[in-house]
């Protein structure tokens, strides 16, 4: 009986041949000639028979043809544009992922297709002409990937969790034991009882609980290692892959030719040990994420308006018809509807769009939306999605950034891993095949079982694991783990000086020129209102006692300035040069204040002075500089004219390089010269006009002072509390990529104890039964302990 060429299924008589090739039914024909007609037949060269069989579909999906019920499942529907996310349960190998995120050359519509595989999700962003939510579905279905949809989806968009990891991990576990007890007769060598009753027995029994942790619980490995080796990569599954299929295929033959008992029990322990490792990866980062604790992980907040008062409240806390304000470029972090002011909204962040969408009042904004006109006030009609801005972050629109150019540490040595250990058996093979042929293959094999690196595997993900916990403890909250490899690189800290080295809200401010109106006040109140800028913001708690004018127009110049209207009354504040453009340049109207950091004022197209800002700078700036000067090359790159410079130099070391008057631009271009000279560069920003430099620099900090003015192209987000901690979260960074190399070589030591076994041929099941869970369980251990006690030591900071 032949086997479905698509699914894998048995073929009964009803079997459909084409091309060759048999289908079990229809469906499958079918996806078998659109993937072939699309240029996507490489789905099964990723892996033997990969698809599921499509199931009978006709009228299940026909609800969706409803748009209010379609709407509901969608997470953004702007402008013709629309994203869904959908649980796709026959997600299940790397020919899944790859059939899914090429969706787009089955329907033009598609434009973007994201899938997470441990949660066997699909974010989908398609075009909604001539398409929609019901052929979307369909489509899927029709390839064998048919979307669960229940009424949870509609109303609370309930999130599914795949089991998957627990059942590999229970599996192993069960094996590994049972087949340790198995074991034991052959430990203490209990002749009269293993030789005579159970020998054969107990071996076969160990080959059977072998059997599903090979090709069950290790198939990841397997995958892995294959799409490493046809993009010409030798990853860190390779060296495990080669080592798990050859401890499986030599325990195998040396039972059913009855010369041995196999290593069995290494088998199942080395899987059982890596699944433990990845299944602890996978539990931090469950314990980081907006599902468990929104405020304590994302510290960002909105101006909520309540009886006439603005008050910053966490997003978490919002509940459906709660009015908040959002100001010019502050992400909209909920659903709501626009009640008062014109808003042009940046959806990039979404949809990876570029340009804005206009809306007035009464229309739907969604999550997810960067405002760029003014400020707009919203009621909100769902509270927050708290998982959803989890996925804005991790977008792909913003992964591009360092995924080419970074390679991890495991990565590295993996290479080189692989390479020397598949020398070492050969040249191993090669001396006893012409000192002893009898021993040549046994030897081989040997090397290759002993030097499998568990450890390796284990040693990153733990230890980094370990210390994204304690960063997000204190408050450094880190996209991901590799984030930490690139911190203990750095060479170069670029520090912006306003809102970053400067508390945003705390200034002394004074105003020199032509007094403003009573008027003029409130209306330059109602404009500073609208900007998030540090200066701005300082300025708006100065004026706000005044009264406030409702804007009928408002605009921002990044890095220059805003300007505000209302009834044919109109203000500029910013740099000189920007507030006087519009009658011409005059150097007298400065009254000498080009040397300060100034906010300068001009009503109706006439000068009429300036505010002067004697910043406060953060408490331990110049301790957090001192620190830092021996190991790191400090600069400072300001948007302000250099009034401060004599200042700083006085307060920062002498080494700190000082740059001012630097637009947006400027600082980007900064940064990508910075790299060009070979500096591997942090940036710390406050997040507005520093997003460009951010996401051009190997690491990107924003500093957050609970602020909605978080940007998805940084790397992490520092709570502005903890901004003299820098040093020590750089410290730590270090010494945890130590721990890992420490833990390589307590790996290495293993290593060569066993390969001495195993090159003269002296390696027994009992020995590799103790060095190679030995080894785990000492590198889980060894990094545990060692970075809780790093941990211990940021503990005692005096700030925490």
């Amino acid at each position: 009986m032949s086997t479905c060429f698509h699914c894998g299924d048995a073929c009964t008589t009803d079997t459909i041949h084409f091309q060759d090739k048999a289908f079990c039914c229809n469906g499958c024909k079918t996806v078998y000639e659109i993937l072939n007609e699309n240029d996507l037949s490489y789905y099964y060269d990723l892996e033997q028979n990969p698809g599921t069989s499509p199931s009978r579909i006709e009228h299940k999906f026909d609800f969706l043809q409803n748009p209010e019920i379609a709407n509901k499942l969608l997470d953004f529907n702007e402008d013709g544009i629309q994203v869904i996310e959908l649980y796709i349960p026959s997600i299940h190998c790397s020919s899944c992922i790859w059939v899914l995120e090429h969706l787009g050359k089955l329907h033009p519509a598609i434009k973007a297709a994201q899938v997470n595989f441990p949660k066997k999700k699909v974010r989908i962003t398609f075009s909604e002409e001539n398409f929609g939510v019901y052929k979307l579905v369909r489509l899927l279905s029709n390839i064998g990937y048919e979307p669960y949809i229940s009424l949870e989806d509609t109303t609370q968009k309930q999130r599914k969790v795949d089991r998957s990891l627990i059942y590999k991990l229970g599996i192993a576990g069960f094996a590994f034991g049972n087949i340790m007890f198995l074991s034991f007769p052959e430990y203490f060598e209990v002749n009269e009882f293993w030789l005579e009753r159970f020998k054969h027995i107990f071996r076969w029994l160990m080959f059977a609980f072998s059997l599903p942790v090979v090709f069950y619980s290790a198939k990841d490995y397997f995958i892995s290692a294959i799409k490493g080796l046809r993009s010409k990569i030798l990853n860190i599954d390779v060296p495990i892959a080669i080592g798990i299929t050859v401890l499986f295929i030599r325990s195998t033959f040396e039972i059913a030719l009855d010369i041995g008992t196999g290593f069995f029990d290494s088998l199942t322990g080395l899987v059982f040990f890596l699944l433990l490792g990845k299944f602890f990866q996978q539990k931090t980062y469950a314990f980081l994420s907006f599902e468990r604790d929104y405020k304590s992980y994302f510290p960002v907040a909105v101006t909520h308006l309540k009886g006439g008062r603005e008050k910053q409240t966490p997003v978490s806390e919002l509940q459906p018809g709660d009015r908040i304000l959002i100001r010019n470029e502050e992400l909209i972090p909920v659903d709501g509807i626009l009640m008062k002011g014109d808003a042009l909204i940046d959806y990039s962040f979404v949809t990876g769009e570029a340009d804005p969408v206009a809306k007035v009042s009464g229309d739907k904004l969604f999550a997810g939306g960067r405002q760029q006109s003014g400020i707009i006030e919203l009621e909100v009609i769902k509270s927050v999605e708290q998982s959803y801005l989890t996925q804005l972050w991790s977008n792909e629109v913003f992964q591009q950034k360092n995924t080419c150019r970074f390679e991890t540490l495991t990565d590295g040595i993996s290479k080189y891993f692989t390479v020397t250990i598949l020398l070492i058996a050969l040249a191993a093979g090669t001396f006893w095949f012409f000192y002893d042929p009898s021993m040549a293959l046994n030897v081989f094999t040997a090397v290759l079982i002993i030097a499998c690196p568990c450890a390796i595997a284990l040693a990153a993900p733990f230890t980094l694991g370990n210390l994204l916990r304690i960063f997000g403890r204190h408050k450094l909250y880190l996209k991901n783990s590799s984030i930490i490899e690139q911190m203990a690189q750095l060479n170069t800290i670029v520090f912006d000086k306003t809102g970053t080295l400067t508390k945003a809200q705390k200034n002394v401010i004074t105003y020199e020129g032509t007094a403003l109106s009573e008027e003029e006040q409130k209306l330059l109140a109602g404009t500073l209102r609208a900007s998030n800028h540090p200066l701005s913001r300082s300025l708006y708690e100065l004026l706000k006692k005044n009264g406030i004018s409702t804007l009928d127009e408002y605009s921002e110049t990044v890095g220059h300035g805003i300007e505000g209207s209302y009834q044919n009354r109109h203000i500029r504040a910013g740099s000189h040069a920007f507030v006087s453009e519009s009658f011409g340049n005059n150097d007298t109207l400065t009254n000498g204040s080009i040397n300060r950091t100034t906010v300068h004022i001009s009503t109706q197209d006439q000068y009429k002075g300036y505010y002067t800002f004697y910043n406060d700078y953060r408490e331990g700036v110049e301790q957090l500089f001192s620190s830092l000067d021996p190991q790191y090359k400090l600069i400072v790159l300001s948007g302000d004219n250099d009034s401060e410079k004599e200042h700083l130099e006085s307060l920062l070391p002498e080494q700190t390089r000082f740059y001012f008057n630097q637009k947006p631009e400027n600082k980007l271009t900064f940064i990508t010269s910075l790299q060009q000279q070979g500096k591997k560069v942090m940036m710390i920003g406050d997040g507005l006009n520093d997003a460009g430099a951010l996401a051009q620099s190997d690491v990107g900090i924003a500093l957050s002072e609970n602020v909605n003015v978080f940007s998805p192209a940084c790397d992490g987000i520092l709570d502005a509390d903890r901004f003299r901690q820098i040093p020590e979260f750089l410290s730590l960074s270090q010494k945890g990529v130590r721990v890992i190399k420490y833990a390589f070589l307590f790996s290495l030591l293993y290593n060569l104890i066993g390969l001495g076994f195993a090159i003269t041929g002296y390696l027994k099941p009992v020995v590799a039964a103790i060095l190679m869970p030995l080894s785990s369980i000492s590198i889980v251990v060894f990094t545990t302990v060692f970075t809780y006690f790093l941990g211990k030591k940021l503990n005692s900071h005096p700030d925490c």
